[in-house]
């Protein structure tokens, strides 16, 4: 293609530079780095939107609190591969990429979904950690992680907070069920694997006994 004005012709083919794409990173180091970047920021945003459709009861109690604790485990996560000189805090992060999301940073200063009452004790830090040992257990088994050593001491830590949180009734069903699976990895070695209808199985199991807790959790 070609553009003529008074007798001159100029071609774009005759600067291919025009057509390089720009690169931001020239090495795999500072590849991965915009990569913790992105991702940082995407949870970010995630967790902007939960909290925005939460206040417009777009999402209900339930759905909130699972998608919430689950975002905070994984913006700690984020923030621990960005955080040093340059983004010593969560703020200048923000304030670098002009993120405008003050429900979230108030969310990630509080720790905590909005849904959990914050008693200045013990309760709300039981809770927050059940709830992000259900979400953890269930991702894994759904990622196919079946080995013994990789599922076991989550589960050891759900049954022991479980014990410890008041409120839960002994004869709850999800720390029967905890328990019975707590049994069934001691028999196994280390780098043994859950078979694909054993790990069927615990996930329902996990997901039954969650709601079980979200019940609980929302009647109190």
């Amino acid at each position: 293609m070609s553009f003529s004005s008074g007798g001159s012709s100029v071609k774009d083919a005759s600067r291919p530079e025009l057509y390089e794409e720009v690169k931001l990173y020239r090495n795999v180091r500072e590849r991965e780095k915009y990569d913790n970047l992105g991702d940082l920021f995407a949870v970010i945003n995630t967790l902007q939107h939960l909290e925005k459709a939460y206040i417009r009861d777009c999402v209900t109690p339930k759905e909130y609190t699972a998608a919430c604790s689950r975002l905070l485990v994984q913006y700690k996560a984020a923030f621990n591969l960005v955080h040093g000189d340059e983004f010593p805090t969560i703020e200048a992060f923000v304030k670098k990429f002009r993120l405008d999301c003050p429900a979230a940073l108030e969310r990630i200063k509080e720790d905590r979904p909005i849904t959990i009452k914050d008693d200045k004790g013990n309760t709300s830090k039981c809770i927050a950690d059940i709830v992000s040992l259900f979400i953890t257990i269930m991702d894994k088994l759904r990622l196919e992680i079946k080995a013994m050593d990789e599922l076991q001491p989550d589960l050891r830590d759900l049954h022991d907070t479980m014990n410890r949180l008041s409120l839960l009734p002994s004869d709850f069903e999800g720390k029967q069920k905890v328990a019975e699976w707590l049994t069934t990895l001691s028999t196994m070695g280390a780098s043994d694997e859950l078979s694909e209808q054993q790990s069927r199985q615990f996930i329902f199991d996990l997901e039954s006994s969650y709601n079980a807790f979200n019940k609980i959790l929302h009647q109190g």
